[in-house]
């Protein structure tokens, strides 16, 4: 059995063209030069994420098990990100404030409705009494 190639995110941006259109998805690198023309989304998509990690415009998409199927077709190695700036920004887990709200501007128009209905009872009454 011969030995899995591992693609850098140099090696892969080479392969960015019509003639060599390499994706990577999940961590692994598929030829999908063949496929270009066949892509029910049209080629543009697949250029657009020529030579690099496709893997979150994949996810977005929603494809289907065959889709996914399609793809182990073309499957050909590994990627290995070896971006030192990726693997040290890590996404901010510290949740943002929430503002105090102030009821007098949070547009609830209960207390001004209250005193409009005691002032229409209490006139009611006086005339009706």
């Amino acid at each position: 059995m011969s030995e899995i190639k591992v693609f850098s995110k140099a090696d892969l941006a080479q392969h960015a063209t019509r003639d060599s259109l390499y994706l990577a998805i999940a961590g692994k690198v598929y030829d999908c030069t063949s496929f270009v023309d066949e892509h029910p989304g049209g080629e543009e998509v697949m250029f657009d994420e020529a030579g690099k990690d496709a893997t979150e415009s994949f996810e977005d998409v929603g494809h289907s098990e065959e889709a996914r199927e399609l793809l182990q077709k073309m499957y050909i190695g590994e990627y290995k990100n070896d971006d030192s700036s990726q693997k040290t920004k890590a996404p901010s887990m510290t949740p943002k404030p929430i503002p105090a709200s102030d009821n007098s501007e949070s547009g609830s128009g209960t207390p001004y409705i209250l005193g409009l209905a005691i002032i229409a009872g209490a006139v009611l009454w006086k005339f009706l009494l």
